[in-house]
C-alpha cells in the first residue's frame, strides 16, 4: 500500500509539474463560458453526453501523455527493475487521473447548472468512464514511443467513443447500443439526475466492472509485452521494417 500510495502521490505531482491541471483549468473556463449562453438547455439530460466526451481528454489522452513522458525520460523502463508491480503502476494512473477528471467534471457541472445531482451516482459513474478511458489508452499508447507516432492514429483508436450519444441525436434507438463499454458508465451518470428502473442501474454496475476487469487483464498483459519483455515493440518494429 505504501508502494501505490507513494506513486499515486508522485503521478499527481508529474502532472501538476508537465501542466495537465493547467490545462484542466483551461478547459473547464472555456466549456463555463460556452454552455453559459446556452439557454433553455435540459442539463440532467445532457451532463451525461457532454462528460463522456470530455472525459477522453483526462482519461484517455492524458494518459497517453503520461506514458510517453515516463518513456522518453527512460522513467517507464526504470521501474521494471524496482518493487513496483505492474498492478500498482496501473492502478496509481487510473486513481491520479480520477482525482483530475472528477474535479473537473464537479467544478464544470457546479459553475453550469449547480449541485442538484447525486453525488454518489455522479462519482461512481466519473470513476467507471476514468478506468475504461485509462486502461484502454495504455493498451493504445504502449506500442508507440513518440507523440508524433501516436496522434494521427489515436483518432482511429477513439472513433467509436461518440456510438452511446447516438440516441441522444434519435440517430439510432436499439438494445444493441447497450453492447457497448462506454454505455454502463453513461447511465451511471444519467442515475445522477433522474431515478432509474433497478435493472438499468445493476447493469451500469456490473457491465462496467465486466470492461474494467477486461481493461484491467489486457493492461496487465500490455505492460509484460511492452515494457518487460518489449517483445511488442519488437513485433511492431518488424512489421514496420517489412512493410517499407
Amino acid at each position: 500500500m505504501n508502494r501505490l500510495f507513494h506513486t499515486t502521490y508522485w503521478d499527481i505531482v508529474r502532472q501538476y509539474r508537465n501542466g495537465f491541471y493547467f490545462v484542466t483549468m483551461l478547459i473547464v473556463a472555456l466549456l463555463v463560458v460556452l454552455l453559459r449562453q446556452l439557454d433553455g438547455v435540459d442539463w440532467r439530460l445532457w451532463w451525461p453526453a457532454i462528460l463522456l466526451e470530455t472525459l477522453v481528454v483526462n482519461s484517455f489522452f492524458f494518459m497517453a501523455g503520461l506514458v510517453l513522458l515516463e518513456k522518453g525520460e527512460g522513467v517507464l523502463e526504470a521501474q521494471v527493475v524496482t518493487p513496483l508491480r505492474d498492478w500498482e503502476y496501473l492502478l496509481a494512473k487510473i486513481i491520479s487521473l480520477f482525482v483530475l477528471s472528477a474535479s473537473e467534471s464537479l467544478a464544470l457541472i457546479l459553475l453550469v447548472s449547480g449541485p442538484t445531482f447525486n453525488w454518489l451516482w455522479m462519482l461512481i459513474g466519473i470513476g467507471c468512464f476514468v478506468a475504461m478511458y485509462t486502461l484502454y489508452g495504455f493498451f493504445v499508447v504502449a506500442r508507440y514511443d513518440s507523440i508524433s507516432e501516436f496522434i494521427l492514429p489515436s483518432a482511429l483508436w477513439t472513433m467509436g467513443f461518440s456510438i452511446p450519444l447516438l440516441p441522444y441525436f434519435d440517430l439510432w434507438q436499439h438494445w444493441l447500443i447497450y453492447l457497448h463499454p462506454l454505455q454502463a458508465p453513461l447511465i451511471l451518470v444519467e442515475a445522477a439526475y433522474k431515478p432509474l428502473p433497478a435493472w438499468q442501474l445493476w447493469y451500469g454496475i456490473l457491465y462496467s466492472l465486466v470492461w474494467i476487469s477486461i481493461g484491467w487483464v489486457v493492461g496487465r498483459h500490455t505492460f509484460y509485452c511492452f515494457v518487460v519483455t518489449k517483445e511488442g515493440s519488437r513485433r511492431r518494429s518488424v512489421s514496420l521494417a517489412r512493410s517499407l
